[in-house]
């Protein structure tokens, strides 16, 4: 049996819980904890490559360019997804947060359809159409658009998509797209420093630790990610999903203490009920000896689907 949806749903374990860390690191700009972000994940990945002498593909992507412009795609999508999660969660919006990750599994049924041509029933478009519901709420309460919780959704949608067509060592993916964004990181950590802004004038003591600290707890969950996406039927890994948003709605309300607003309720209800949706037309469908969605059980036993299998080219 695979062991790539182990890997995803550790992964989401891992992810749920950690606006605990960053909120430890909430004295600094959100920019510059980006940044260190990107560098310190850049310097973790690279010390892991040099023990394991694992550089054997990194000629070969430099060679490709397809799949280096796929993954430079990669680095600055996931570069915005950490961007903007930071901030949600340094400025008391992990409820948002959480928000954006309850609707990303929707955005990924309908690229799985889209992209990866996994069939849809009428009820899966429906849990489609109910979570578009959920985000037009606020925004005819409020009048505003949930910017950061759907760019943190779509974002994270496109990134994964791409990660299944991408075949390099999880590892080796992970430091190439730290690689490319580290100069632009670098350059802002020093920019910050020489303004005093950065965390030599903030930090003190064993608070230095969280900086590299952060290139630890952002690698080994991506590293988890890359390996287990490539095994994982896309439309599963939407259904693991719901566990990071669990955790950290849990997180913002019973640890942090965030208001869960009337409106938030209404929006993550039509969330919830598009969640339920989509799961009895899951259970229908394993009904039906003729089904051929990609998230039926002798799908998930067999991992070799139609996705796994366009990655594979």
């Amino acid at each position: 049996m695979s062991k790539g949806p182990l890997y995803v749903t550790l992964c989401y374990v891992f992810w749920g819980l950690l606006p605990i860390f960053w909120k430890t690191l909430n004295s600094l700009d959100s920019l510059y904890v980006l940044a260190s972000r990107v560098f310190w994940s850049l310097l973790f990945c690279t010390i892991i490559l040099l023990a394991r002498k694992n550089w054997g593909q990194l000629k070969t992507v430099f060679q490709d360019k397809k799949q280096l412009l796929k993954i430079a795609i990669c680095a600055i999508l996931i570069t915005i997804n950490w961007g903007s999660y930071i901030w949600a969660v340094n400025a008391n919006h992990i409820i948002d947060a959480s928000l954006a990750y309850y609707m990303e599994p929707i955005i990924v049924i309908f690229i799985g359809a889209v992209i990866f041509k996994e069939r849809l029933t009428k009820l899966h478009w429906g849990s489609v159409a109910l979570a578009a519901l959920g985000v037009i709420v606020p925004i005819i309460y409020y009048g505003e658009f949930p910017f950061i919780a759907l760019v943190i959704a779509v974002t994270f949608a496109v990134y994964g998509a791409l990660k299944k067509t991408i075949n390099i060592d999880g590892l080796l993916s992970i430091f190439m797209e730290t690689l490319i964004m580290a100069p632009l990181a670098l350059g802002f950590i020093i920019y910050m420093e020489t303004r005093q802004l950065g965390a030599l004038a903030i930090l003190d003591g064993w608070q230095y630790l969280l900086l590299p600290l952060s290139g630890v707890v952002t690698s080994i969950p991506l590293i988890l990610f890359s390996h287990g996406i490539k095994e994982t039927p896309y439309n599963l890994s939407g259904i693991l999903m719901y566990i990071n948003p669990t955790i950290e709605l849990l997180v913002g309300v019973l640890l942090f203490h965030e208001q869960f607003t009337a409106v938030q309720g209404v929006t993550f209800g039509f969330v919830w009920i598009a969640i339920i949706v989509y799961l009895v037309a899951n259970r229908s469908q394993l009904k039906s000896p003729d089904s051929a969605s990609i998230a039926s059980i002798s799908d998930i036993k067999n991992v070799s689907n139609k996705a796994t299998t366009k990655s594979s080219k």
